[in-house]
């Protein structure tokens, strides 16, 4: 059995189930290595105050098939970190695949891996994505060549499936799919922009709108940094 390395660069207050959730699904690829990195090794510490032990230093990683970077509120600081962003780009260049999830895209734009490209993000802050030459999609899951990227946080796991099953064929995937019982049916019909009711939209748009703006300026600096 070939072996998969796939590896996924981790930083600081990143969002847990953008990893968390890919990373159950991909570590069950036939010959799957995972490695859990982050730009000094060790620990980091997510949103909400879980913490991932014994990282890998990214500098240690020679190559890999697939790189999965996750989104949170932190990605366009990650994207200006000079120890974390050059190395995204590294392994990107020599990936089979390079993928995302939620707000990550905007760390593999900034690493100019999305230039030209069409890809996902999450549907509030999809827009950045113009800022380094991709084109934004509003899809669950968009793939452009060996650009796979989701939509925000439980797009994940979506993304995933498709993943495996692009690798390991429909019939695997969908094994996995019953094995893990992935049958999402959720109590409200307000997980996207179209569907949530108008107060709803109304309400999370107040509460981010103060976070736009410096997200936007990192996101505008990420993209100058690139040339």
């Amino acid at each position: 059995m070939t072996e998969m390395t796939i590896v996924f660069p981790l930083y600081p207050q990143l969002t847990q189930l953008d990893f968390t959730g890919p990373f159950q699904f991909l570590s069950r690829l036939p010959g799957a290595r995972t490695i859990i990195a982050s730009a000094q090794g060790g620990e980091v510490e997510a949103e909400g105050g879980m913490v991932f032990g014994r990282t890998v230093k990214l500098a240690d990683i020679e190559a890999c098939d697939i790189i999965c970077v996750p989104g949170g509120f932190s990605a366009t600081e990650a994207a200006l970190d000079p120890d974390y962003l050059p190395h995204v780009r590294r392994l990107g260049l020599g990936a089979r695949y390079v993928t995302s999830v939620c707000t990550g895209s905007l760390i593999l734009g900034a690493a100019g891996l999305l230039q030209g490209k069409r890809a996902a993000c999450h549907w509030h802050w999809r827009h950045l994505l113009t800022e380094f030459g991709a084109i934004p999609d509003a899809g669950r899951v968009v793939r452009d060549g060996n650009v796979f990227t989701g939509g925000g946080v439980t797009a994940g796991i979506d993304f995933a499936l498709t993943l495996v099953a692009e690798i390991a064929g429909d019939a695997y995937a969908q094994t996995l799919q019953l094995g893990l019982e992935y049958a999402p049916a959720p109590p409200f019909n307000a997980g996207r922009p179209e569907t949530a009711p108008p107060e709803i939209l109304a309400a999370f748009e107040a509460r981010m709108a103060p976070l736009l703006p410096p997200r936007a300026a990192q996101a505008r600096a990420a993209a100058a940094a690139m040339g």
